[in-house]
């Protein structure tokens, strides 16, 4: 345990110090000394950010309710409190014991975006924890990691000592009950590693090689010994009403990045956007119903105290029971003024519905997603709306009393010109004039749009994983050509740092050989990479120099159609053939029904879905 004395002396000169002290409602301190498997659950990014993931509370509640089993939090400390913890020589700690991260039986990471992999190491340092799995004895924790990122594991092979692949809810409680049986009869980390491979959803790296061609791409994966499977199935749970779901949150002392109720109405996605790697990830669709989350909104209100209930999913509009739910939340939630929002909006007079209904309590932020400036790419990216989905939704936004407007675009999909680039331009003068148009005593507040273009980068497990990635050059010109182009106030446009997602882009299609990169610009001192003021890209290009690795191999290169890739070894269920087929339709312009219409052959057999909606 932390020396107290010394902590409290170090947190007296950090900025949000309550980031560091745990203690918060509905935390839950176990007595480490009783239980027979110590967890230490870790978000690699700053408190504020982490506390707002809805699985830190899912896996933080499945896991502690168990009496055999203690779950508790470590982040990665912001940048004043690293530098005190390094010079009064604080090792990291979880909140709720302040027990020393290298003291627990198991480290677990959620991989949720790429630019975190160098925080990650940074725990492991602060943590005094090798950071190579290899040099790891029996005495140090064993290093597992999940989430979306963890489909393309490769790049943290070096690193992590097993990766989950998939819905964790099953799979962590069958690997902490077989850690228990391990570490009861005598803990052989070498015996266990080779034990678990049996579980659906589970990969250790080190009992793969990987043999490349003479051009650097992969001739084979290949598997070290019997017991490891060739191909690692996705975990999938697939009950969600029968599954484990929070009936409580941890409430934050500071400010988070979301200080709200969530519920997650389902799994998955039907639409087939060609470049949404989680559409793709998380099929079949599989949803709650609608008296579950009722009763866990109840729950989850009561237990928090919380006054506003957002409701999350991929695509929330395409909840089926969606107007019944929100009905039902307004009416038992809305005289004590807790409020409903959307992440986002479907543009189309369904969602206008929906929103008829929760603006009763208070009006929250719009932002529609359109994703390309024109129809044509829109059909590119089967995207499936037009411009006249978007004029009637903020039509009918105008008509109720919004005047502020986001609009979310890419820059850099492909097949792009620059006809398309400028669309966005023309799309948010098009909003501009909706406002403007209608008489003046209809229009209320100060009316602004905000336009913002994030820089495209190709994911695994995409129909857009065989291309090529727009140059950082390429990105900076789209994005200059519509700025310039803007010449209102009330219009703003925003665009995504080019070099962050150069060096995403990398890392999302990688192999384990950018381990030695991540490492080398780790000990250049590269961390938060995700944070603009932090991400030093000059760092980044001595570290793929000094490693001899060419960025550009992975980033800026179009695929061959049989190319072996680095996560071909996964099956999500959605085939390979599927998602080319995709690629195709794209560069025809062709688009795929939502899947909820009739099956669109992705490859999954066992679609809980079919029958259900065609």
């Amino acid at each position: 345990m932390i020396e107290k004395k010394k902590l409290d002396r170090v947190l007296n000169k950090v900025i949000k110090p309550a980031r560091y002290i745990g203690m918060e409602q509905n935390s839950i301190i176990k007595d480490l000394d009783k239980v027979k498997v110590k967890f230490a659950f870790c978000f690699p990014d700053v408190y504020d950010v982490g506390m707002s993931h809805l699985g830190l509370h899912i896996l933080y509640n499945l896991i502690n309710q168990y009496d055999d089993f203690a779950c508790e939090r470590v982040f990665t400390p912001w940048i004043d409190m690293e530098e005190l913890m390094r010079k009064e020589g604080i090792p990291l700690y979880t909140l709720e014991n302040k027990e020393e991260v290298r003291d627990f039986d198991i480290l677990g990471f959620t991989l949720q975006y790429e630019m975190s992999y160098t925080n990650i190491l940074n725990v492991l340092d602060l943590s005094g924890i090798p950071l190579l799995s290899r040099d790891r004895s029996n005495d140090d924790p064993l290093v597992i990691a999940g989430g979306p990122c963890a489909y393309n594991p490769e790049p943290l092979a070096d690193f992590i000592d097993v990766f989950v692949l998939g819905e964790g809810e099953e799979v962590t409680l069958e690997l902490l009950n077989k850690y228990k049986e391990h570490k009861e009869r005598g803990w052989d980390k070498e015996s266990f590693l080779k034990d678990i491979l049996d579980i659906e959803g589970i990969y250790v790296p080190k009992f793969y090689d990987v043999h490349y061609k003479e051009d650097g791409t992969i001739r084979e994966m290949v598997p070290l010994i019997d017991e490891a499977p060739k191909v690692v199935k996705k975990r999938r749970v697939e009950d969600l009403d029968s599954m484990f779901a929070p009936e409580t949150m941890i409430v934050p002392f500071v400010e988070t990045v979301h200080d709200r109720v969530v519920l997650e109405l389902f799994r998955g996605c039907t639409r087939g956007c060609r470049f949404c790697q989680a559409g793709m990830l998380y099929r079949p669709i599989r949803e709650k119903s609608p008296s579950r989350l009722m009763d866990l909104a109840r729950e989850l209100v009561d237990n928090t105290g919380y006054e506003d209930i957002s409701l999350s999913s991929l695509s929330t509009c395409d909840y089926s029971q969606l107007q019944l739910l929100v009905s039902s939340l307004m009416k038992e939630h809305g005289e004590d003024n807790v409020g409903v929002s959307l992440p986002s909006l479907r543009l189309d007079s369904f969602s206008i519905d929906i929103l008829k209904e929760i603006e009763k309590v208070r009006k929250s932020g719009l932002t529609f997603a359109p994703e390309a400036g024109s129809q044509r790419l829109r059909n590119v990216i089967n995207k499936g709306v037009d411009e006249e989905d978007l004029v009637k939704a903020v039509s009918y936004a105008f008509d109720e009393g919004w005047s502020k407007i986001k609009l979310y675009f890419m820059i850099g999909l492909p097949t792009e010109t620059d006809e398309d680039v400028l669309g966005i331009r023309d799309l948010s003068y098009l909003v501009k004039d909706i406002f403007f148009n209608a008489p003046k005593e209809k229009r209320r507040g100060n009316f602004s749009v905000t336009a913002s273009g994030s820089c495209f980068v190709p994911k695994a497990f995409t129909p857009f994983q065989w291309v090529s990635q727009d140059s950082i050059e390429e990105f900076r010109r789209k994005a200059y050509l519509v700025k310039d182009s803007i010449k209102d106030k009330k219009i703003t446009f925003n665009y995504h740092d080019p070099e962050v997602s150069y060096v995403e882009a990398v890392i999302a299609r990688g192999d384990r050989r950018l381990s030695r990169v991540i490492k080398r610009a780790w000990e250049k001192g590269c961390k938060y990479d995700g944070w603009r003021e932090h991400f030093n890209f000059q760092l980044w290009q001595e570290a793929f120099d000094e490693e001899d690795i060419d960025g550009g191999f992975y980033a800026q290169r179009e695929r061959n159609e049989d190319e072996l890739f680095p996560w071909d070894f996964i099956d999500i269920g959605v085939s390979k053939k599927y998602l080319y087929r995709e690629y195709q339709k794209s560069l025809a312009g062709q688009l795929t029904h939502d899947c909820r219409l009739a099956c669109t052959g992705c490859g999954i057999r066992d679609c809980s879905m079919r029958g259900v909606f065609n």
